[in-house]
Order: C-alpha cells, then structure tokens, then sequence
C-alpha cells in the first residue's frame, strides 16, 4: 500500500472514505489509534494509504473531489 495523505483533520479522513468507499477503492487509515492515545495534540496525523494497483485512480478522484492539495507529493 502506498500513502495518499496524511492529516490530523477527521472531517477530512471521513470525507475520503467516504469517496473512496462508494468508488469501491481499497484503502486503510494508519495511525488512528495512535492518534487518539497520543491525546489529540494533532503530532501524530493519520495516514490515508491505498492499494498500490488503485494509487492512481485514487489520486484522481480526490483531484475531482478538489482534495488535490492534501495530497503526499502534491503538484
């Protein structure tokens, strides 16, 4: 899997996987747990990671989405 975003943002998590689960994309969030032991001080972001088959499909949907600048590496 490879890692599409990362934020502290749960609105943002939510809306995502929201996107990607009525596209029918494989996705996992990273860090929640740790995100929540940590106390909610925001220095542990979640991380948004995709199959790395559906990387590219995924990065397209969340450009249409207009989410194109939380992107890892974006443009």
């Amino acid at each position: 899997m490879k890692e599409l975003l990362r934020t502290n943002g749960l609105v943002l998590i939510s809306l995502v996987e929201a996107i990607f689960a009525a596209q029918g994309l494989r996705f996992f969030v990273a860090d929640g747990h740790m995100s929540a032991l940590e106390g909610s001080t925001g220095f542990l972001p979640r991380r948004v990671l995709v199959a790395d088959d559906q990387l590219a499909s995924a990065r397209r949907l969340l450009a249409e989405a207009g989410l194109a600048h939380e992107l890892r590496d974006a443009p």
